[in-house]
Order: C-alpha cells, then structure tokens, then sequence
C-alpha cells in the first residue's frame, strides 16, 4: 500500500483532507483518528504534526506526505523533495524587528534572530554570509523582541496584521514563498503517480469551468479568439440553420470578462458548468 502522511490539525489539515476526498481517497471521520487504512484505494493514510511529516517521508517510514514548504525547507533533509504544489496554505518567510532597526539582512550578523524554523533561517542567510544566534521557539515568536531574548525574528507572514501589533515591520527581500505541497522520499512506491494524477485533476477542476454558448457559424473564428479553451473548442451544428454550439474549457477566474466578450459579438445561451473532476 502507498503510505501518505497527513497533517493532523492545523491550517492545513482540513482543506488538505478536502483535497484528498475529492480525489476519490476515504477520509477520517473521527479527528482523532490518527492512522486509517483506504482498502478500495490501495493506500494508508497516517495523521501526524505537520512539522514531522518530512522528516518521516524522508527518512522513508512514509512514501508521499502533505506539509507546507516552509516545513519542508526546515528539516533540510534532501531525501524529502517536492513533486507539486497544490495552491493552499500560501504565506511568505519574513525576516522582521521593530519599525525602523534594520534595513537589510546583513545588518543581522551577529544578532539573536528567534524563530520556529531555525533551519530555513540558517539556509536563508548563509547566502548572504550572514550568520546570526539563533533562538529556537515553538509557536508564535512575535514577543521574543519585546521580551528581550532576541534582535529579530523571522517567521510565516500570511497578513502582516499579528507582526503590525507587536510593533514589528518586516525588511530584507522575501525569503521564501510557501505553500501546501505533495513531497515524496527515497522510496519509488507504487501508487505515487495515480495519487498525482488524481489531485491534479481536482486543482484543475478547481480553476477552470466549462462554459457552453449558441453562435452564428461565421463567428466562429472571431469566438475562438476570444475564448480559446485549454486547446480548442468542441463545435457542433444546432437545427437552426446557420448557428452552431460550442463548448469551451476557460479558466474560472475570466470567464465572466470573457462571457461579456462574446455576448457582445453575438453569442447567445451562454452556460457556465463547473468542473468536479478532470485528466488532461
């Protein structure tokens, strides 16, 4: 069986049981249910704390996993790679002190820096050749500052408003974007590619919808240009003589610009359907 580890709680852990159950993989029922065994699927699915799911698959107890790619990073393990990023749980990895105490990162040597992920702090900065004392902390870390037991921080910033109410600011570029990601280990399980195929056909499905319309034929052309599909539109004849019907794949995000487009050179009937599955 092709063994997943999942997140257990967390920001993650819903929307990436969601995402597995529209894949077409059982889910837990119970949250605390930690291990669940999906016969009809060929898998196993493990529910553990996102910050140990990489090392787990990297050390190769476990074939694929979901976590964040912050967490990834932070192990440093390169048996762990990423194989997809699903499009979720998206923040960026700050550097950030009190308004107006640093400018650059370089201006960080030699500081305390606390941080949850001491190990993506320490990559972050080597390129830089910065090195910094690190202050390991679980949990939030915008109080190390004001409590004295460190210079700055460094951490996930999804708003900035937590970081604004500790009189925080972040500075330096941005050092690393995360989101939700598959990743795998050294293991060459069976399964792993289904278990792509099918979350990639719900990403999809997720950003695109079909959008069906009436049309003269002779703007058929014209319409194409306008709404192109993921390779071209499926046309057929309709018994009015001269008009035809045409389906299209469109991303979600542009389908009412596009919809207002061909209403406007002709188009009629115009239906949008969403997508619950697909394999392109």
């Amino acid at each position: 069986m092709l063994r997943i580890a999942i997140p257990n709680k967390g920001s993650l852990s819903e929307t990436a049981a969601q995402l597995l159950a529209d894949a077409g993989y059982g889910t837990r029922r119970d949250p605390k249910t930690l291990h669940l065994i999906d016969d009809r699927n060929g898998v196993e699915f493990f529910y553990l704390r996102p910050r140990d799911i990489a090392t787990y698959v990297a050390r190769g107890a476990l074939d694929v996993g979901l976590t964040g790619r912050d967490l990834l990073r932070d192990v440093c393990l390169p048996d762990a790679r990423e194989i997809e990023a699903l499009g979720f749980g998206r923040s960026t990895f700050r550097f950030a002190a009190p308004v107006g105490r640093f400018e650059t990162l370089e201006q960080l040597h030699g500081k305390r820096v606390a941080t949850s992920y001491p190990g993506l702090v320490e990559t972050s900065l080597s390129s830089y050749g910065v090195s910094v004392d690190v202050v390991p902390l679980n949990g939030a870390v915008e109080s190390a500052v004001q409590l004295g037991v460190a210079d700055a921080i460094a951490d996930v910033v999804e708003t900035g408003t937590t970081l604004k109410q500790a009189g925080l600011e972040t500075f330096g570029p941005v050092m690393l974007e995360s989101e939700a990601v598959l990743i795998q280990g050294p293991n060459d399980a069976a399964g792993v590619e289904r278990l792509l195929r099918r979350v990639r056909g719900v990403l999809v499905a997720r950003r695109y919808v079909m959008l069906d319309y009436d049309l003269p034929a002779d703007l058929v052309d014209a319409a194409t240009e306008i709404a192109t599909g993921m390779q071209s539109p499926t046309i057929s004849p309709l018994q009015r003589e001269g008009w035809v019907a045409v389906r299209v794949m469109l991303p979600r995000g542009d389908v009412n610009r596009i919809m207002d487009d061909l209403y406007a050179l002709g188009a009629r009937a115009l239906l949008v359907t969403a997508i619950d599955n697909a394999r392109l």
